[in-house]
């Protein structure tokens, strides 16, 4: 059981006793040193119920509380506040147990099938800088679900579906006799000229639009002709993919033409419930519980005039088939926070039909944008979309500069592959680190920094620690852990906290909860370093920090990996 765990189970059968079978112990890791290792901080909010004195409730639950062998001290502060520090044995025996363990002591009470939504890029054109949060934090939820024992299914929801691929296949038709393999080499050049095209000529605009009927219907020619958009497409997105160290696949690719045949079927299925109402000429589902200031129902229209299906009919369909074929608990749609209204009437509708069961968890995991220094959406000079690759080729150019400069002797393919890792693993980290919720300026001067909360700095620190076993020779895999020094005991409860850590990132669906962590880690790590002689030491004192400084390494490989980033033995 991890320590977060333990803690509240023991708190709350001492509050049981003392008649407070309801309260929570609020157990919080501790704010400062001086508090001990963790709180017991509920005992207020459980003496306000009772009607009764807090600090005299806190001695009731200290006289009832079973902490024997794990707590060293436990303390009444201020109102009503427990403090804990737990025993120098405790923390060694659970951080051994942990250690020997293949998953470093997490795993999930209940597995669950999840299914993650992420990264989903336009198929028209080539990936851009909107399209990076969605697909590292969705990678980055998938290896933590994954890790904790969960099975997760990977669903690129890609847009390879409606009027820009009439659009593409009329501009390619009437310029037929040009080298349009080469000119498809440049997807995003491709589809701008043909967007001109489509802005400025109505009779284009027009054969644009039968083209698309053209590919619902499955003429032979348009679909061949799609189906190169698609795989031309799909190319640049792996590369990208690759370049990211994304897990995503082209097996997991489930873009919106898959629904296409659902389409219908969903339309009749609703109307059959009676949730469809016609509103001029458009079939729509109006909602009663999402009403505007006015005080009319909100309109989810899932069908245009004319028979067009739009994203909403798509989503309902997709919303059905994961739950339905994939057998998905929990679904997460790791899609920008500007789609939040339309998430939150699509899990509506979803549930009203009964295309979703009432017990199956859905998830709008949403994120802010990427701001350019001038506070707007990071853009080019020109006020152009950043290709991502054009980004990630740059990070990677930044980085090798920098690790030439630092290490000028350093033959230039190691050079080149630390560069990949830590210019990777900067623009990564730069995003994960912040609340995804939040919006942040994209600065490759802190992100490449090797100080503060950045990659470079983490990447760095492991490396420290790889560079003492070169020097260690011969290490004891079995040495007793035995905390003496105040820096062991502080390192050892950070990594016993590890389970606790990803538990809650996985609950909370933020990836920044472990990149906290981490950077914790890493200058817990450093303290010791420096006040615990490591290799100058003898003995059993010798092995223990050495046990030590395995552990902290295999625990930040471990944390580092579950953010989609490598470590390098040296930089």
């Amino acid at each position: 059981m991890a320590v977060y765990q333990l803690l509240t189970s023991r708190f709350a059968a001492a509050l049981a006793q003392v008649g407070a079978p309801d309260a929570s112990p609020n157990i919080q890791v501790a704010s400062k040193p001086e508090f001990g290792d963790y709180q017991a901080n509920g005992i207020m909010g459980a003496a306000k119920a009772l009607k009764t004195n807090p600090r005299a409730l806190a001695e009731q639950v200290l006289a009832c509380v079973d902490l024997a062998g794990i707590a060293d001290k436990l303390e009444i502060a201020g109102p009503g506040f427990i403090n804990i520090t737990l025993s120098n044995e405790f923390l060694a025996q659970t951080l051994s147990s942990q250690q020997a363990d293949a998953r470093l002591g997490t795993g999930a009470a209940q597995t669950e099938t999840v299914v993650i939504d992420y990264s989903s890029p336009n198929l028209a054109k080539e990936m851009h800088v909107g399209h990076l949060r969605s697909s590292i934090i969705g990678d980055s939820l998938t290896r933590i679900y994954s890790y904790l024992g969960h099975k997760v299914i990977r669903q690129n929801h890609v847009g390879d579906w409606g009027t820009q691929f009439g659009m593409l296949t009329a501009y390619m038709l009437e310029n037929e006799n040009q080298d349009n393999e080469l000119a498809l080499g440049d997807l995003e050049s491709f589809y701008r000229a043909a967007k001109v095209r489509f802005d400025a000529d109505p009779a284009f605009a027009d054969l644009s639009r039968e083209y698309v009927v053209k590919l619902q219907s499955g003429d032979a020619q348009v679909r061949e002709l799609w189906q190169r958009f698609l795989n031309i497409s799909m190319q640049h997105c792996e590369d990208v993919y690759q370049k990211l160290g994304l897990l995503l696949t082209r097996a997991d690719v489930k873009g919106e033409s898959s629904y296409n045949d659902d389409l219908p079927v969903v339309i009749n299925d609703l109307r059959a419930q009676g949730l469809l109402v016609e509103s001029q000429g458009a079939q729509v589902v109006f909602l009663d519980e999402f009403r505007n200031k006015d005080g009319d129902a909100a309109a989810f229209i899932v069908q245009k005039q004319g028979g067009g299906f739009l994203y909403s009919t798509s989503d309902l369909a997709t919303a059905r088939y994961r739950t339905g074929v994939l057998g998905a608990s929990r679904i997460l749609y790791v899609v920008d926070a500007r789609q939040g209204l339309h998430f939150q009437q699509l899990f509506t509708v979803a549930r009203k039909a009964g295309f979703v069961p009432a017990d199956t968890h859905l998830e709008h995991v949403a994120f802010g944008t990427m701001m350019g220094d001038d506070g707007k959406p990071f853009k080019t000079r020109s006020g152009e979309l950043i290709k991502l690759v054009d980004l990630l080729t740059e990070a990677e150019s930044r980085a090798f500069d920098l690790v030439s400069s630092k290490n000028p002797t350093m033959d230039e393919a190691t050079r080149k592959h630390i560069a990949h890792a830590v210019g990777i693993a900067a623009v990564k980290y730069s995003d994960l680190s912040k609340h995804r919720t939040s919006d942040y300026v994209f600065d490759w001067n802190s992100m490449l920094s090797f100080e503060g909360n950045t990659a470079p700095y983490l990447q760095y620190a492991y490396t420290r620690i790889a560079s003492i076993f070169r020097q260690a020779g011969t290490v004891d895999a079995n040495a007793k852990i035995d905390l003496i020094e105040p820096a062991e005991h502080a390192l050892a409860l950070t990594l016993v906290q590890f389970p606790d850590i990803l538990q809650q990132a996985a609950s909370d669906t933020c990836p920044h909860v472990l990149c906290s962590y981490l950077y914790t880690l890493a200058t817990r790590f450093s303290r010791f370093y420096d006040a615990c002689p490591v290799l100058k030491a003898e003995g059993e004192i010798r092995s223990s920090r050495l046990a030590l400084c395995q552990a902290a390494a295999k625990t930040m490989q471990t944390g580092l990996d579950l953010l989609g980033i490598e470590v390098l033995q040296e930089m």
